[in-house]
């Protein structure tokens, strides 16, 4: 039985994990304030293209790190919601304040506390070295690795599924040259 195709115009929020799926999945601790993630520069741009879609970004991830929260700043992400030990109760948060529907929304996680926000969006994906419970629940799964640039490869596909991914690419790459012109 195949999945339904889901209607990609109908997308408003673009939901994301972080350790595994914006970042590689390991955690590099120093001190007790130092934590130190990598992320990967062309998965910002990706952001950045989506935003400009017209779709709010979201972080929503089971961690509090000062490096998610410089990296949401950097990339203006719309809502973060960091320490979400159960991952259902921090999405049903940020629905009420954000005011979405599951049907609009498009989810990127890893691993088995992401099953249930999967199973209820619109368009679950997982990561290529996400674990096989998760997949089972993914509608596509990216063929880059966490923290390898398989955020904007989801983006890509996503706009690219949408339909604007060329206008959008023409639009920023218009804007950029105006702005050196003026």
């Amino acid at each position: 039985m195949t999945a339904p195709v889901p209607d990609f115009k109908a997308i408003r929020i673009f939901l994301m994990d972080v350790d595994g799926v914006m970042t590689g999945g390991g955690i590099i601790l120093g001190s007790r304030e130092l934590e130190l993630k990598r992320f990967h520069v062309q998965d910002g741009m990706g952001i950045t293209l989506v935003k400009s879609a017209g779709l709010r970004v979201g972080i929503l991830t089971g961690r509090t790190s000062e490096a998610v929260t410089l990296r949401s700043r950097e990339l203006d992400i719309d809502m973060v919601y960091q320490g979400s030990g159960n991952k259902l109760k921090g999405y049903a948060t940020l629905k009420q304040r954000y005011e979405f529907k599951d049907n609009e929304v498009l989810y990127i996680g890893d691993d088995i506390q992401d099953i249930p926000i999967l199973k209820r969006v619109a368009i679950p994906v997982c990561v290529r070295d996400a674990v096989a419970e998760a997949k089972k629940y993914a509608f596509y799964v990216t063929s880059s690795a966490s923290g390898d640039g398989a955020i904007r490869e989801t983006v890509d596909w996503f706009l690219k599924k949408r339909g604007d991914y060329n206008v959008i690419i023409e639009k920023m790459l218009q804007n950029w040259e105006e702005e050196v012109a003026a």
